[in-house]
This record gives C-alpha cells, structure tokens and sequence, in this order.
C-alpha cells in the first residue's frame, strides 16, 4: 500500500494528525568536489562573491525550514534547530545538516535539502573561479524518533567522523 496515494490512486499527503509527537532528528551528509584554486580562495576567504560559507550556511537553513514548500506532500514543520557544518578538504568541501524537531513527522527530508541547499549555494558562490565542480553524494547519516525508531547508515570510516 502506497501512503501518498488515495483509493483512487491520486497524489495525497499523509495525515499524521493521530500520530503521538516525539523528539525527531537527521542528520544529511554531502560533498562538492572543488578545485585546487577554488581550495585556495575558500581557504584564504578570498573567493570574490564574499564569505561562501556564511552565505551557503544560511541557505542551508533557510532551505530546510522551506521544505515542506519544496517538496510536495512534505509536511511543513516546526523546526527547533537546524545545524549546517562545512569541513575544507583539499579536493572537497563536506557539508553536513543536523535538524532537530518535536513532531508528529521525520525531519529526514529538512535535513537532506539544508545539505542540498549548502551545496547549490557553495556552487554558485565559486563558480566564477570554476564551473567544473561537481555536487556528489548527498545521503541521509542518521535519523531518530517515530514509530521507525532509529536508523544509522552503515558507517565507513569516511562518514563516521560526521555524525552528530
């Protein structure tokens, strides 16, 4: 059975209002792979369109509290707080998005469109410098509460040091 479907087979939004609240947490994980002289200029704050970071780091929460906006059939949501971090690596930028709810519903999809968001946001502010970064893998680390209960990807070494 489809959730998101009626009888009729039509598009619908779930109906979550007998659901019980409980405290709701995702953590989202991304990366935009950048060139050396884009490294150089983040590093150095120096790109020309002004603190990339600042910038994508407001985005990013400005798009999670958006989401139910953004994506159809998400509930818009109370958000108690949205976190988005950035890690400066030589060849990569890692943003991660921590969003933290009391709700009836996950808070998943805030988290993987803040880190979306940051991304699209680092982009745009670099890509005077260069246009060939490339946005890749952008996933959800860790989600708690619900009747799902908690769920943890399947660490690597390489994501292990992001979570929350």
């Amino acid at each position: 059975m489809f959730t998101h479907l009626n009888k009729q087979g039509k598009a619908q939004m779930v109906d979550v209002g007998g659901k019980p609240e409980s405290l709701r947490e995702a953590t989202a994980y991304g990366e935009i792979q950048i060139s050396p002289t884009v490294f150089r200029l983040l590093k150095d704050n120096r790109i020309p369109k002004g603190d990339v970071f600042a910038a994508a780091r407001l985005a990013g929460i400005m798009g999670a509290k958006k989401t139910g906006e953004l994506i159809p059939l998400c509930h818009p949501l109370s958000l108690d707080l949205v976190e988005i971090d950035f890690k400066l690596h030589k060849k990569k930028v890692v943003v991660t998005a921590y969003v933290k709810s009391t709700g009836k519903t996950g808070v998943e999809m805030e988290a993987l469109t803040g880190v979306s968001i940051a991304l699209l946001t680092l982009y745009d502010m670099c890509k005077s410098v260069d246009k060939g970064m490339t946005i890749t893998p952008v996933y959800l680390l860790k989600k708690s509460g619900g009747r799902s209960g908690i769920y943890k990807r399947k660490n690597t070494k390489k994501t292990q040091r992001y979570e929350r």
